[in-house]
């Protein structure tokens, strides 16, 4: 544990103390006693007690009031925020996320009202003592994610809890519980009365924390898929060359690549290249043909790149989200290439943005499929034999040179110089006298 990690919990533990010294009751609760007791360190320390939000803001120096009405304030300590929440319980949800109003109540109502018994632990910061009021321990033991009471009733209350229900399973290598599994599937449409900001939320920890493969294979069991990102779940079933990908399908294909993902970018891998790998291919339904030579997918990176894009956009991604992910699946294709371009391209090609990321993604796409790695390797070789200065060399003419040579100002120049800076992209120009020359013989004044 470091020492920020270290700073963290002893904060969180001080404002434990200090509410029990007050006389109140206070726990942790949640996700970090769920990973106390996997022995992993918490991100974050919720804590709920009996002191009512006034009398917690009485308390503490630094509060932030994010939700006193239903009973959370955030406790400010060197810098960091603690959610500390009253104990209580809810009336009916009318909107399929918020209860219409909160009644302050004891420890065990509290938890009664949360969602997953794993999630429903409590344990005293002095002792280390676990409170269990839902068994939430033994489906730890078990590996089991389970709703608190009944499964519909929870998922009524917030239909986002479907998709976290499916996100832990993946996260945490869970199993989901019959009952709770069949009300996800049963309900799976309510899903789209969620924000798009949450399930995106939602999609990015099940795509970057462990788990990829099967938090979509268990959204697409359950039908949550073809409510979120239909165009993903076209994917299955789209038969591919076996030549070229005897793995299967465009779906078995894309889990496989996120699954390779998970398993080597611990604890968190790069989200542009989780979402580029998970739409690179998402153009294939729409574009397979087939004809006496095999199976096809001609321009499936043209127009998979207008429906990624909606797709992304439907999310509310942010936009230099969308278009790195864009990038990503525009050039997917490109590595199949990288052994025949001529010096100047390949070197544009490698000095690309984000070149680590399309990489990545050829060699993610390579291993899913026919596992050769000839093209990556080969640009391995060329970044670290190619000096950067070859990648981009230092310009030789300027503007204002050519405007010294007598040539006019306009579009001409950037032309000029862009021909100069393939020259020496190719090897045939070094310097200054070389461009000269090279302008002289191809531009009259």
């Amino acid at each position: 544990m470091d020492d920020h990690q270290t700073e963290k919990i002893r904060n969180a533990k001080a404002i434990i103390s200090r509410l029990t010294e007050a006389g109140f009751e206070a726990y942790f609760v949640g996700g970090c006693v769920r990973d106390f007791l996997r022995g992993v360190t918490p991100g974050d320390y919720d804590i709920v007690t009996s002191a009512l939000p006034d009398q917690v803001i009485r308390l503490f120096k630094r509060t932030i009031a994010v939700g006193a009405r239903f009973g959370v304030v955030v406790v400010m300590e060197d810098g960091h925020p603690y959610e500390v929440a009253t104990f209580r319980s809810d009336d009916v949800y009318e909107d399929g996320r918020r209860p219409s109003q909160v009644h302050f109540s004891s420890v065990r109502e509290d938890v009664l009202r949360r969602d997953f018994t794993i999630n429903g632990l409590l344990m005293d910061a002095g002792t280390g003592e676990i409170l269990d009021y839902v068994d939430g321990r033994a489906d730890m033991e078990k590996k089991i994610i389970r709703t608190i009471g009944d499964p519909a009733i929870r998922f009524n209350e917030d239909y986002l809890r479907m998709l976290r229900a499916i996100r832990f399973a993946a996260n945490l290598d869970f199993i989901l519980d019959g009952a709770t599994e069949n009300a996800i599937s049963r309900h799976a449409a309510k899903i789209t009365e969620i924000s798009a900001e949450r399930i995106q939320e939602e999609l990015n920890k099940i795509l970057t924390r462990g788990g990829a493969r099967r938090g979509l294979e268990l959204m697409a069991d359950t039908g949550i898929l073809r409510h979120v990102m239909p165009e993903v779940d076209r994917m299955r079933g789209v038969a591919q060359p076996p030549r070229f990908h005897p793995e299967g399908d465009v779906w078995q294909h894309t889990v496989i690549m996120l699954d390779i993902l998970s398993a080597e970018r611990k604890p968190e891998a790069n989200l542009a290249l989780a979402w580029g790998a998970l739409l690179h291919d998402v153009g294939k339904p729409v574009t397979r043909t087939e004809d006496e030579n095999g199976v096809h997918f001609y321009g499936h990176v043209k127009l998979g790149e207008p429906i990624a894009d909606a797709l992304m956009r439907r999310l509310r991604c942010s936009r230099a989200h969308r278009e790195t992910v864009l990038g990503l699946i525009h050039q997917h294709m490109a590595f199949m290439n990288v052994q025949k371009m001529r010096p100047a391209r390949l070197k544009r090609f490698l000095r690309m943005p984000d070149f680590d990321l399309h990489l990545q993604l050829h060699r993610l796409d390579c291993l899913a499929s026919h596992g050769m790695l000839d093209n990556y390797q080969f640009c391995l070789d060329q970044l670290q034999n190619i000096e950067q200065e070859e990648l981009h060399p230092p310009r030789l003419l300027t503007g204002d040179d050519l405007l010294g040579m007598g040539f006019a100002p306009g579009k001409l120049i950037g032309e000029i110089l862009r021909a100069l800076e393939e020259e020496q992209l190719e090897n045939r120009i070094h310097v200054r006298e070389e461009a000269m020359a090279f302008v002289k013989r191809g531009w009259r004044l």
